[in-house]
């Protein structure tokens, strides 16, 4: 048995570094960089129109919605549930550890392209949603690479790979952590934490994609507004190393001087790959997950919903993750050995607010992996309902075994599930880019048509 799992991880292994490799982050940025100037980047130009249409549009008075439907700010609350994670914690400490503080800035540059890929795949969702029996929608890459471009077996892929990750890197590696978690602050069993776990998973779960919307609608700009009042304490004792923080960032970000002995250029390489890869792995642009839940939002106009997509990937990486990779440079505990995740996040936090620190680092582990929980639910749900939209037992089968996957997550070694995970999430990404390229002349002509009206 362990020859075979062995064998298995060595696969998995060289999988994965085909899928993360540089191909397809050139891919993913490409693509980001072709919209944006197709498009005369909207992000950057019309950033404050964009921002009226989003967060200017919370204290409007709502409209009734049918059922299933979901407000914009719902389903962009779903789709962060589901983005911000663990990675906003480890993934940016991997990312200094290994690509030095400049791959912070190759991080900015992978979100503001990554805001117009995320604005295609959401503008796509809405432009060739399906109508339900109970006239609410449904949608994401797997209908509009049926729907648009006919590509059904395709679309097929996208859906089982989406299903499965939605088991692994959305669900029981997202329960380990929390269980890990829990065990640091208050020393809880892993299999108390996974049935207490299991139990809200499946109360929100099990109300369907509108409790989801509801929860999430609460629970994310609450543990959002937690987190940032953490990392701006933590800043304001670091106060004197902020200057010297965003030196290193520029720095390590086009230093093109031999790093240790090495070829020229090694540093920023590094920096570059990791950064790009970090920041992709954080906001999941490209990736195809969060469409799925915009699909569902209450509205007539596919541009303006995407917006809501580019506003996604702004919160999570240029402010979110910025934070907390500013907090980690500051310390100056990334440069020691041994030191990396979730340990070195701690760390620099514990430095700055004393034991008060750690304990925050956990409360944020918690709440960031539960929220993914929520919002991975309603992916896999959406594609298990795509592949099997005559057998509605199918879905109730995906929803209690999902539910159940939780305490298996929160009491079991998952080192080869989070890689495995790892890899078929950036599987669903190449099927989905397929669909993002193919009708890119659709998102465009909107885009263009949109503004032009404006003017």
């Amino acid at each position: 048995m362990q020859p075979i799992m062995q064998g298995v991880e060595m696969l998995n292994a060289n999988i994965n570094q085909i899928v993360w490799g540089p191909l397809m982050l050139i891919f993913l940025s490409g693509i980001g960089i072709y919209l944006s100037f197709r498009t005369d980047f909207p992000q950057a130009r019309h950033f404050g129109h964009i921002c009226k249409h989003t967060i200017g549009t919370l204290f409007k008075k709502r409209t009734a919605r049918k059922k299933g439907e979901i407000t914009p700010f719902q389903a962009v609350s779903t789709a962060l549930a589901g983005t911000i994670g663990v990675g906003n914690i480890v993934g940016v400490a991997t990312a200094i550890t290994a690509g030095g503080p400049g791959a912070v800035f190759w991080m900015w540059v992978s979100a503001f392209f990554g805001m117009m890929t995320k604005y295609t795949e959401v503008l796509l969702a809405v432009r060739y949603r399906r109508r339900r029996a109970d006239g609410s929608f449904t949608g994401g890459p797997m209908v509009y690479l049926a729907d648009g471009l006919h590509f059904k077996k395709l679309a097929a892929l996208f859906a089982v790979l989406c299903v499965l990750a939605s088991l692994g890197i959305g669900n029981m590696t997202q329960a380990n952590a929390i269980s890990q978690a829990a065990q640091a602050l208050w020393g809880a069993p892993a299999q108390l934490t996974g049935l207490v776990a299991m139990g809200i998973v499946a109360f929100v779960m099990l109300g369907g994609i509108g409790r989801i919307a509801n929860v999430a609608e609460k629970i994310v700009p609450l543990m959002a507004l937690f987190y940032i009042a953490g990392c701006v304490a933590a800043l304001a004792i670091y106060g004197e190393q902020l200057p010297s923080a965003f030196t290193q960032i520029f720095q390590g970000a086009f230093d093109l001087r031999a790093a240790g002995g090495g070829v020229a250029g090694y540093a920023v390489a590094r920096a570059i790959r990791y950064g790009f890869s970090r920041g992709v792995f954080s906001n999941e642009a490209g990736l195809g997950s969060a469409p799925i839940v915009h699909a569902s939002a209450q509205t007539d106009n596919p541009v303006r919903q995407g917006f809501w997509g580019m506003i996604e990937v702004f919160f999570d990486t240029l402010v979110m993750c910025t934070m907390t990779a500013l907090v980690i440079i500051a310390s100056g505990l990334w440069e020691r050995a041994g030191m990396d995740g979730l340990v070195l996040t701690a760390a620099a936090f514990t430095k700055a607010l004393g034991p008060m620190g750690g304990s925050f680092v956990s409360i944020g582990v918690i709440f960031f992996a539960l929220s993914t929980i929520f919002g991975w639910s309603v992916y896999g749900q959406r594609c298990i309902e795509y592949l099997f939209p005559r057998t509605p037992r199918m879905a109730q089968g995906y929803r209690i075994g999902y539910v159940a996957l939780v305490f298996a997550g929160a009491v079991m070694e998952l080192q080869m599930v989070w890689n495995i995970s790892d890899t078929l999430n950036g599987l669903m990404a190449i099927p989905n880019l397929i669909g993002v390229v193919g009708l890119s002349g659709v998102a465009i002509r909107m885009t263009r048509d949109y503004f032009d009206h404006l003017r």
